[in-house]
Parts: C-alpha cells; structure tokens; sequence
C-alpha cells in the first residue's frame, strides 16, 4: 500500500521523492553509494607470486584480456590489455598460489585499486591493480 507521504509526490510520469524521505540523518551522516566494480576474462600471464609479508601477505598475477577490431581497409587487429590481479581473501589467495598457472584461462571479479610505489631511482611510480574478490578457474592447459 502507498503511503499518503509517498502519494502526495506521484505525478503521472514525474516522481519527485525528497531525500529527507529515505534518511532522517543529517548531511553529515549521509553516506552515497558508489561502485568500484571490475569483470576480468582472460589467460594468466605467470604463475602467480607470492608477495608481501608474513602479516600481510598477498598473492600477484598478471592476466592478459583482448579484444578485436577491424580496419577501414578490412584488415583485423586484436589489442592486448595487461592487468596486474592482487589476492588478499586468505582462501582465495592459497587455492589461486597453488593452482593457477600460467596460460590457464580465467575469470576474476573485484575493485580497482591504485597506489604509488618507489622504484630503485628514487622514482615514484603510479601503479594499478585489480583486488580480485573472486576468482574463477577454468579448465587447465594439458
């Protein structure tokens, strides 16, 4: 059943709902809802490392996704994208260490993450990775 609150905003083809409806929170509590959502299907490009350390240990592969596209002139090319895969879930990160391998086709759902990292130079470098929630295998590679 509509409420006479609710009713009171329906117009034919217009509803206008104020926000104090949802939330009788100040601003300051509001909180928004954003989507940091990555979909990943591709081969492995290395057996995955293991990284980190023994408080925070993660697990690292790289996963090489493409896609084709045709010329005006017919002919095809297919673009190689790289994408660096992080495991932190402690289940997750020792079933991919011990069974992913390199070649093997797989699927990897999670965030994008970003970070700078310094290199021997003194250089400081923008790095991107993928924190994978799930990870899917595939068939291996006999």
């Amino acid at each position: 059943m509509i409420t006479s609150k609710i009713r009171t905003l329906i117009r034919p083809g217009v509803i206008r709902i104020p926000m104090s409806f949802f939330s009788e929170h100040n601003e300051s509590t509001k909180m928004e809802k954003t989507l940091n959502q990555v979909t990943l299907l591709g081969r492995v490009g290395a057996d995955p490392q293991k990284r980190g350390t023994e408080e925070h240990p993660v697990v690292m592969f790289s996963l090489a996704t493409h896609h084709n596209y045709k010329y005006e002139s017919g002919d095809f090319m297919q673009k190689t994208e790289w994408h660096r895969v992080v495991v932190f879930k402690p289940g997750l990160r020792d079933s991919v260490y011990q069974y992913l391998t390199k070649g093997q086709r797989v699927y990897v759902a999670g965030r994008l993450t970003y970070g700078d990292v310094k290199d021997d130079a003194g250089i400081t470098r923008t790095t991107t990775a993928v924190v994978a929630d799930d990870v899917i295998f595939f068939q291996r590679n006999t």
